[in-house]
């Protein structure tokens, strides 16, 4: 396992990462990305019991499936860099004909990715197929999932959710990036969450805070307690509270930066604020 100081090399490269990718195509989602690099820095270094090298049916390992496909640059730095692919290809994010589109797609076989996402609404309903499947097949194994705040005004998920507490999918553990924010503003603005928790229990989850989301020790420490948690008839709710930008400053706290690429200036700046690690790409 990573020590604590390799996870925070790690993150820091991986924020790196995300900046420099949407920077060189002035297209891309950085806010949410940067405010999940820790959740899942932690999740595929420390958390998810992973095998070597990559198939389609994932049999005999954890699973993760992305909803919120707008934060790929995360999601591709993190695949990157445990070794699903060479990192030298996060150099051509969002390419014609590259493997690593704004949001991810499956028809390019990239390593690591199971389903395209992007649409919305949609990655809870793939990762309770996924968690029955590994039910049927005797599996042991987990399923992840990762879903952002406003993303849950889908009412597509509210018919998952209340399907997995029906049917006991206590081998999934859903988590929400509880970051406050949207495409158009906060959440509160363009349409209130209200209490998660209280939602999400009265449909039969059980539900936990992370309440330092972007704290990698709360994050590893918490995870590890929601798998703790599997396995006794309910799926898990992770409701982890990120702050939008997070490690980089003027990025940070707002809304403003959810689709927006830095200029050169800002790119330097972010970079500054992110020490180099383990190589840039």
């Amino acid at each position: 396992m990573p020590t604590l100081q390799q996870l925070e090399d790690l993150t820091r490269q991986t924020r790196r990462d995300i900046i420099r990718m949407v920077h060189k195509v002035n297209s891309g989602h950085p806010g949410g990305s940067l405010g999940c690099t820790e959740f899942l820095v932690s999740l595929y270094n420390e958390v998810m019991d992973l095998k070597d090298g990559f198939d389609m049916n994932g049999v005999g390992e954890d699973l993760f499936f992305l909803s919120n496909g707008h934060i790929s640059p995360v999601f591709y730095s993190v695949l990157a860099r445990r070794g699903y692919f060479p990192v030298a290809e996060l150099n051509t994010f969002r390419l014609i004909n590259s493997r690593l589109q704004g949001h991810p797609t499956t028809h390019e076989g990239l390593p690591g990715v199971r389903i395209a996402s992007g649409s919305l609404g949609q990655g809870m309903s793939v990762a309770i197929g996924a968690a029955l499947a590994k039910k049927l097949n005797n599996d042991s194994h987990l399923v992840y999932s990762l879903h952002g705040d406003g993303e849950l005004q889908e009412g597509q998920n509210w018919e998952a959710i209340m399907y997995a507490a029906g049917n006991k999918v206590d081998n999934l553990i859903t988590t929400i990036d509880l970051n406050g924010q949207q495409i158009d503003g906060s959440t509160d603005d363009v349409l209130p969450m209200g209490d998660l928790r209280a939602k999400f229990e009265a449909f039969g989850w059980e539900v936990m805070d992370i309440e330092e989301g972007n704290n990698l020790e709360a994050v590893v420490k918490g995870m590890k307690e929601a798998k703790s948690r599997t396995g006794k008839g309910k799926p898990i709710c992770v409701l982890l509270h990120t702050i939008m930008g997070n490690g980089v400053d003027f990025m940070m706290h707002t809304h403003a930066w959810h689709g927006k690429a830095p200029n050169d200036e800002q790119l330097a700046i972010g970079l500054e604020q992110n020490a180099e690690t383990l190589g840039d790409y």
